[in-house]
């Protein structure tokens, strides 16, 4: 499929302006990034009527209340945004840095690497409006271009971000084509996006795993593979109750999207009923809805709602439910994890140092926790990286993607001409 003639013009600008960018000094970048944060906060009511548009116009669809959720956006989620953007601007500058390599060398050369912009992203990504301004700070920080493609859900709240986040690029004297939102409308615009390699040099999909695997289908552009949910918790019986209660409810409170909330958990079969009923009993006090195999359902007929089936092992639920199931020991339960994990955060609760160190190296996942909450914050606190979601993907980056994945390494030899 070609692309459209526009598409092809924004994507070439984007191209243009990344080069501009690139050669933008630090100072001037920060500078953008706290104009952004001012203009952000300082018309919230625009983005926020913008906002109630899109609300009253999916709840007359019927969008999934999942959806609308992640959709809604409040003065709280703005002022997060705005505190992202100005910690973007007081980092050091990441671009241009300097490592040393000494695993490459040439006779009488100086080798070294430096960070370089990886020049033109795409994401695409599903509601979560504000989603677009922190990929913009990302984005402008590493010098790299954006281009959006949200979803028709969140039309007018994207459209009133982006020309908020443009007319501050304006102010800061920045390319405002650096940051560009194509329109949700085209149904058929992702494929062609995603096939703009000339150009593109990273797609970034987020949302639910219809719309990732459609993108890694479509792309020939390079995809950094993201995911959302399905993270796995073995409940060793060294750990205690305490322990894996609280990972469990602590995973579920990211806002809006729970990124890296347990749905799953694998409990020993040599656990007492007694811990197990109190942890069931816990969570649905909580509003969790319960699911079971088939050997806990036959058990424990008044604590779960239903079976779960094979497909949903690999699945994200997205909502207020957790899957048990009985396993006989740790390696069974790595060997389960590896072949229906997400692969982006799995959770192991012990009190043994040999099982942490097993799990750790055993789990294929991009992040293991071990008698830790794997709960994900955009704004963490200082000294952590600010992120924009997680990636699963053995390739280009796993794991957080920080400042760091949107950068690559130029290798740099130089002599002094003699032979």
């Amino acid at each position: 499929m070609n692309a459209s003639p526009d598409l092809t013009v924004n994507t070439y600008r984007s191209y243009q302006s990344s080069l501009e960018l690139a050669a933008k000094k630090g100072t001037q970048r920060s500078r953008a990034l706290q104009l952004m944060a001012e203009a952000l906060l300082k018309r919230q009511d625009d983005i926020l009527e913008a906002n109630t548009l899109d609300l009253e116009a999916s709840r007359e669809m019927a969008v999934p209340d999942l959806i609308l959720d992640w959709l809604k956006l409040t003065p709280e989620r703005l002022q997060i945004v705005g505190r992202v953007l100005h910690r973007l601007s007081e980092t050091s500058d990441p671009i241009q840095q300097v490592l040393n390599i000494p695993s490459y060398q040439v006779d009488q050369c100086q080798t070294y690497c430096q960070l370089m912009p990886l020049g033109v992203i795409a994401l695409i990504y599903e509601a979560l409006p504000e989603l677009g301004a922190i990929a913009a700070g990302l984005c402008i920080r590493t010098g790299n271009s954006l281009i959006l493609r949200g979803s028709p859900e969140a039309s007018h709240s994207n459209q009133a971000i982006a020309n908020i986040l443009q007319a501050a690029l304006e102010d800061a004297g920045l390319p405002v084509d650096c940051v560009q939102l194509l329109p949700s409308e085209q149904g058929d615009l992702i494929r062609e996006l995603v096939t703009q390699d000339q150009y593109i040099n990273l797609v970034i999909p987020y949302g639910r795993p219809r719309l990732v695997q459609q993108v890694m289908r479509q792309a020939t552009a390079p995809v950094l593979q993201t995911a959302i949910g399905n993270c796995y918790l073995y409940w060793s019986p060294t750990g205690s109750l305490d322990i894996a209660r609280w990972m469990i409810l602590d995973s579920h409170k990211s806002d809006p999207e729970p990124v890296n909330a347990i749905e799953k958990v694998l409990i020993n079969r040599h656990h007492s009923s007694t811990s197990l009923t109190m942890l069931w009993n816990g969570l649905k006090e909580q509003g969790f809805e319960l699911r079971g195999d088939e050997t806990l359902v036959a058990e424990f007929p008044e604590v779960f709602v239903g079976v779960v089936s094979h497909a949903e092992w690999g699945q994200p639920y997205l909502n207020r439910a957790i899957a048990f199931k009985s396993v006989d020991g740790l390696e069974t339960a790595i060997t389960w994890i590896n072949q229906h994990s997400s692969g982006h955060a799995d959770c192991l609760a012990t009190e043994s140092y040999q099982e942490s160190r097993q799990f750790a190296l055993g789990v294929n996942s991009a992040m293991t926790y071990i008698n830790a909450t794997p709960r994900f914050d955009r704004n963490p606190k200082r000294g952590s990286a600010v992120a924009l979601g997680m990636s699963n993907q053995k390739g280009h980056r796993r794991g957080l993607i920080s400042l760091e994945t949107l950068t690559t390494v130029k290798h740099i030899v130089q002599g002094n001409g003699i032979v």
